[in-house]
Order: C-alpha cells, then structure tokens, then sequence
C-alpha cells in the first residue's frame, strides 16, 4: 500500500515523489586506471543486506568513456554480490569532473528510480553524492556506519554517529526517493568474492554533457610512497602529546622496523606533525590495522571511531586516565620518550629479518 504524504506541508517548493515507483539498490563504483577501488567492493556489504531485507537488486553503476575498460569492473562487482550493473559510457567521462559525474548519474537515476543509491565516502564520493542529491531534490546521509530497514515503513534507516559520537542517529527519508547515503572506507568489509556469480550488464550511452561549467586545466599526478593508511597492517599513530617532528621521527623508526606506516590524530594534523592524509578518525580515515599503536592520543570519541576495526590496539600515554585506555588492548602509562624507545628496541630484536 503506497503511503499517503502531504507534499505541501512537507517542502511546498519540491514536486511530490511517488515512493513506490522507486525499486532497486545503486552502489555507484570508482573506476581508476589502476583498478576498482576497494570502497567500492566495500560498499557492496551493506547494500546486499538492505536489498536482501526490501526483496530487491543490487546494481553496480560505473561511469567512464570505455564500455571495454569497464566491464571488467562491471563483473567484479558482480562476484562480490552485485546482481547486475549499469555502465555510463560517453566521451565526456573520459576525464573526472565531479559536476559532469554527478549530473550523469542524477539523470540516470531520475530515469531508472533506484530506491537506494550508496557512495562511498572517498575524495570523490563525498563530492558527487550531494550534487546529486541536490539535483534529484532529496536527502543525503554521509559517514553512515550501520544500515537498517524500518519494519514499518520500508525506509532506509541510515545510522550514524553524530555529537562526538556519544550516540546513534537512526535518520530517514520518508518522503523522496532516491535514499542517499554514504558510508568511508574501512567501515565495511567487502563480501566474499564468488566466482560463479554471474548478473546482466547493461550499456547506457550518454550524450555530451551540457554547459558544464568548469573545465580541465591540468593534471598533476601526487607520488604516493608507502603502504595507504587503508591497507596497512601496522600503524604507528602520533597526537599532540608526541608534539614534535623530532617525537615523530621516532614513530617512523619504529613503524619502519614494523613494515607499517605512521598515522596522526586530528590535533597532530593541526600541528603539522603528520599530513591530512594520514589523520585517523571521524573527518580522516578508518582503518583495520592487525597492530594500532596509539602515543600521546588522549582517545577522544572522533579518533576513537576511526580504530573501531583494528585487531589490537596498544596505548601510550602518560596520563593513566586518558580515554584512550578504555579502547585499548593493551596499555602503557608513561612518557612516550620513555616507551617508544625500548619498544624499537625490542621490535628490533624481535624483527631483526621481517615482522610481516
């Protein structure tokens, strides 16, 4: 039975969107020369048990300017629990523009009404994601970290944690379709990879992307050295009570000897100490570290939401009632000048040939 809304007392200003014409789970994929992007395969998780839960499709969408490159996308996808996927092929999306993406998914999502449509919470996702809500005229939900269905109503429940994540906030979109929501690497891990899947892949042509107003200047490829924050096994993460380039070269050693990277909290960001891309937590990266070795972070709850998925999590900190020891599996109260030495110390001895 389709539910009875009141548009005008709703948002006068938007026309009304029949909820039941809407069908189908969106996870709209990215597509680089090196390869698809793990949040990508990611992303598939959630969207497979919220289709499993409304009794519909999951449809990977990927947009680029080869049919050729992207199949192959296209049918990982499909292993990892997609049912079938959608190419957005033109000319024009030969080259990343967040306004011309955004507006080639927008149209195709107002033309084939996918109930749900999921990003992930990239550099990429968190810019197109709110273009197209914008221009469908609906909502959006970003850095979600659980999905729901409302048994009632069949809506989205899109659960994040707001307030410095001291609690839950279920949100929906009762009234317009698409749902929209986005979810950061790491929160989710991608289903098993099923060879035998197999799903339908239909090619839609776009035409020329009108007006777009901006264009390409140039392109700089950033060198990128080490292991991604996201992928590493062994992290080494500085806050403010390390405080000095000279207490983060020390991390460096000791993530050396481990074969892992070094990380940040939000305040050793703001120092300088440790680049942006290396920031742990709500407004940087979560990660699924085997080994998180915490020093001088005091644990705030936005640092704290990012580590959520390490297997072990050591602290080190002078301060023996700093949250961050309620986090962690293990804790050393001291002074990290102290402590870190005779950890490289015994790491050293320990890993004299490999830690990995």
């Amino acid at each position: 039975m389709e539910k009875e809304i009141n548009c005008s007392k709703i948002c006068p200003e938007w026309p009304c969107t029949r909820t039941q014409e809407y069908r189908g789970v969106w996870v709209v994929g990215e597509a680089f020369e090196e390869g698809l992007s793990e949040p990508s395969l990611q992303m598939l998780s959630p969207a497979r048990s919220i289709a499993d839960k409304l009794g519909t499709w999951v449809e990977a969408v990927l947009l680029g300017s080869s049919e050729d490159k992207l199949r192959p996308y296209a049918e990982e996808m499909i292993k990892h629990g997609a049912d079938r996927a959608r190419l957005l092929v033109g000319r024009q999306l030969e080259t990343y523009l967040p306004v011309t993406y955004a507006r080639v998914i927008a149209r195709s999502a107002a033309t084939h009404k996918p109930e749900i449509i999921f990003f992930a919470a990239t550099m990429r996702g968190r810019e197109i994601a709110p273009y197209v809500a914008n221009t469908l005229r609906t909502g959006i939900t970003a850095d979600c970290t659980q999905f729901d269905v409302d048994e009632e109503t069949g809506d989205l429940l899109m659960i994040r944690p707001p307030f410095a994540a001291i609690l839950l906030a279920y949100i929906k979109t009762p009234s317009r379709r698409p749902q929209i929501s986005t979810a950061r690497p790491n929160v989710f891990p991608p289903p098993p990879r099923d060879e035998a899947r197999k799903g339908e892949i239909i090619v839609e042509h776009v035409g020329a992307e009108d007006n777009p107003h901006m264009r390409l200047l140039r392109v700089e490829k950033v060198g990128r050295s080490g292991v991604p924050l996201e992928k590493a096994e062994y992290i080494v993460a500085g806050g403010r009570g390390v405080g000095t380039p000279e207490g983060f070269s020390m991390l460096e050693e000791l993530a050396e000897i481990l074969g892992g990277v070094v990380a940040g909290s939000r305040k050793a960001v703001d120092m300088g100490l440790v680049s942006y891309e290396r920031q742990v937590g709500q407004t940087g990266k979560s990660v699924r570290a085997k080994l998180y070795i915490a020093v001088g972070i005091s644990g705030a709850a936005q640092h704290v939401i990012g580590i959520r998925e390490c297997r072990i999590v050591v602290a080190v900190n002078k301060d023996p009632d700093a949250p961050i020891f309620r986090h962690a599996d293990y804790g050393i109260v001291g002074r990290w000048e102290d402590i870190i030495p005779l950890l490289i110390e015994r790491f050293r001895e320990r890993c004299s040939s490999s830690c990995t």
